[in-house]
């Protein structure tokens, strides 16, 4: 007969040498560095310009609160911002990609990009705004909002490390959650507003540094009228399927265009389906259904300026041909 036996692994204390310590075992979010709160969050300061420049914040949340006659630039991405108990203030955000949520504030003049807005119990609020989402105001009054239009040259990047598209901002499409019967509690700037009116820029050495342009032809989103009152009934939607140059033709596109007479009512990034474009291009949808293995970018919806208004049945047409002229030629934006 045979037999069979075994032996006995040692373990790992037993395998170690005596006076040998047992290290610790290291977890992935042991190896991550160490925030600490106060590095992202402003509190209780007074007649100061404060700030962070590109790169310093990196993604992480801010906490705004208790300040009052300051001025606040956040020079980078972050995930979320909110503003608390803040008077007198201007205030700067860079991409955010989540929220940003004012409470308890009352006269601040911001600048900022975000994929949520929200403001509570706040009034007289001067907003310069990119949101990709419907605007909420809550209890809040005299509440005003414009158009973002900001660039500096590490904001491009900032938007995309955030996940924003600087084609989608619905900025004049507010909801308000506790309306007055008979009073309005929120309304647009005017649209000849400077931004640098409301927002000036930096004057520390500091934040000199960062190369700031509020020109509205420089901005890095388009700056567009929204909901505000239409000028005509004459419009025109202009499609760019993506490639390569899809962004930089957009904006060549839109440039060219606002050359010639045309005001931008809005943009969209979005993807379209088979039935997207049946709805869209209708009898002429077979001839778009090729492209739409990739995704699209841009209903660009443009209206004619004010000053062609007195011309407005010759000038329709002109400024329509100027603009299939321009698919055709230069850089050929994609159809």
């Amino acid at each position: 007969m045979g037999c069979c036996f075994s032996k006995r692994r040692k373990s790992g204390k037993e395998s170690r040498t005596e006076g040998e310590e047992e290290q610790p075992k290291l977890y992935s979010w042991d190896q991550r560095e160490k925030v600490d709160p106060k590095d992202y969050t402003f509190s209780g300061l007074k007649d100061e310009t404060v700030g962070r420049l590109p790169g310093k914040v990196a993604g992480q949340q801010f906490v705004i609160q208790d300040c009052e006659n300051c001025n606040i630039y956040i020079f980078d991405h972050s995930a979320t911002i909110t503003i608390d108990d803040c008077t007198n203030c201007v205030i700067f955000l860079g991409p955010v990609k989540g929220s940003v949520f004012f409470r308890n504030c009352r006269d601040c003049k911001c600048t900022l990009a975000c994929q949520q807005f929200r403001v509570r119990d706040c009034r007289k609020l001067e907003v310069f705004l990119c949101c990709a989402t419907q605007p909420i105001i809550e209890s809040s009054t005299n509440i005003k909002f414009g158009c973002f239009q900001w660039y500096y040259p590490e904001l491009a990047a900032q938007f995309k490390d955030a996940g924003l598209s600087i084609f989608n901002n619905i900025w004049s499409h507010v909801h308000d959650f506790t309306p007055v019967s008979g009073e309005l509690n929120w309304s647009l700037l005017p649209e000849n507003a400077v931004v640098q009116d409301y927002v000036p820029l930096p004057t520390t050495e500091e934040f000199k540094a960062v190369r700031i342009s509020t020109d509205p032809n420089r901005s890095i989103v388009p700056v567009s009228r929204g909901q505000r009152q239409k000028y005509s009934d004459e419009s025109c939607l202009v499609v760019l399927f993506a490639d390569d140059y899809t962004t930089a033709n957009a904006r060549k596109l839109i440039d060219e265009m606002v050359g010639k007479g045309f005001s931008l009512v809005q943009t969209k990034e979005m993807s379209m389906k088979t039935e997207d474009a049946q709805r869209v291009f209708r009898e002429k949808a077979s001839d778009f259904l090729l492209l739409l293995n990739k995704a699209t970018l841009g209903q660009q919806t443009l209206q004619e300026d004010p000053w062609s208004l007195t011309l407005h049945l010759a000038t329709s047409t002109r400024q329509s041909r100027s603009l299939r002229q321009t698919l055709s030629q230069g850089s050929k934006p994609s159809h």
